[in-house]
């Protein structure tokens, strides 16, 4: 039986990545945040305040990254993997709170619609997004693998994406002199944000309720576990993730009274399977004799 306190899982080495990621948004967020006071733009704020998110976002996750390379302890016996989801559910978090400042400001500007100074927005804006679009690059190999990096990926899409519609709404502006697409694009940047902020918390929180993977199904798992010879019987299937990609079973499998030798290549034949099949590399079985089912 394979024992998860003894096989550690580090996560995968993005921190230099990361660290590049971080310097980058921490220059876009100056330039735009500078940049938005002059152009008097919520759009070009909004997006400075969304990098900011990014700022924190990667700090967390870096933060997040070292803690979880820590070693097993006895009273840590499953080590600092939760670590990553924690990071994840206070990135969602962050974004949480930057939508809900540029809801707030983007009301009040669709009120009274302020003057913005598009030679300032729209180059600046520009700039943002050939940033961002440069961390997408950087980091959308690492975000497959890792919640933690897949909650920082988020930050920088939705992002990119803002900086698309403020260039749009500043060009906009400059053509037709409307005002109010300020406010309204930087409306549409909050949804955005805010609909990023709500899936990285669903599935941040569904790991922390130790749910199914959604890619996984318990029934199909069964029914490859009885399709070992000698397995009988499978119950009390038990199917969680502790970190990103790496996910752990447990369960009872009713075998034929018989030799301690024989019963260990049964275990054997199981793990390889669920690792095969399902990418489940730590599993723990309980081995029942088909008497006690039986008699059960």
């Amino acid at each position: 039986m394979s024992q998860l306190g003894s096989s550690p899982h580090g996560p995968p080495p993005y921190g230099p990545r990361l660290t590049i990621a971080l310097v980058v948004s921490i220059l876009i967020m100056i330039v735009e945040l500078v940049g938005g006071f002059l152009s008097n733009s919520l759009a070009l704020l909004g997006d400075a305040g969304h990098v900011f998110a990014d700022v924190l976002a990667i700090t967390v996750s870096l933060a997040a990254m070292r803690i979880a390379g820590r070693p097993h302890t006895p009273s840590l016996t499953f080590g600092y993997h939760r670590a990553e989801i924690l990071a994840a559910l206070l990135n969602a978090l962050a974004l949480v709170a930057v939508s809900g400042f540029i809801f707030y400001e983007g009301y009040r500007r669709l009120l009274q619609p302020p003057l913005v100074y598009t030679p300032i927005l729209i180059p600046i804006a520009g700039i943002g997004l050939i940033a961002n679009a440069g961390m997408i690059f950087l980091l959308r190999k690492g975000s497959q693998r890792s919640l933690n990096i897949r909650g920082v990926f988020l930050h920088v899409l939705s992002d990119t994406i803002s900086s698309v519609g403020v260039v749009i709404g500043g060009v906009v502006i400059a053509v037709t002199r409307y005002y109010v697409v300020d406010p309204v694009i930087g409306a549409l940047i909050g949804i955005l944000i805010l609909r990023s902020a709500l899936l990285l918390a669903r599935d941040s929180t569904n790991i922390l309720l130790e749910a199914v993977p959604r890619h996984l199904n318990v029934m199909q798992i069964a029914g490859a576990i009885k399709e070992v010879e000698g397995v009988k019987e499978v119950h009390d299937l038990h199917v969680w993730t502790i970190t990103s990609g790496l996910y752990a079973l447990s369960g009872h499998i009713v075998v034929e009274d018989q030799s301690i030798r024989k019963a260990s290549e049964i275990v054997k034949s199981v793990e390889s399977r669920l690792k095969e099949r399902f990418n489940i590399a730590h599993s723990t079985l309980q081995l029942e004799p088909q008497e006690i089912m039986e008699i059960r």
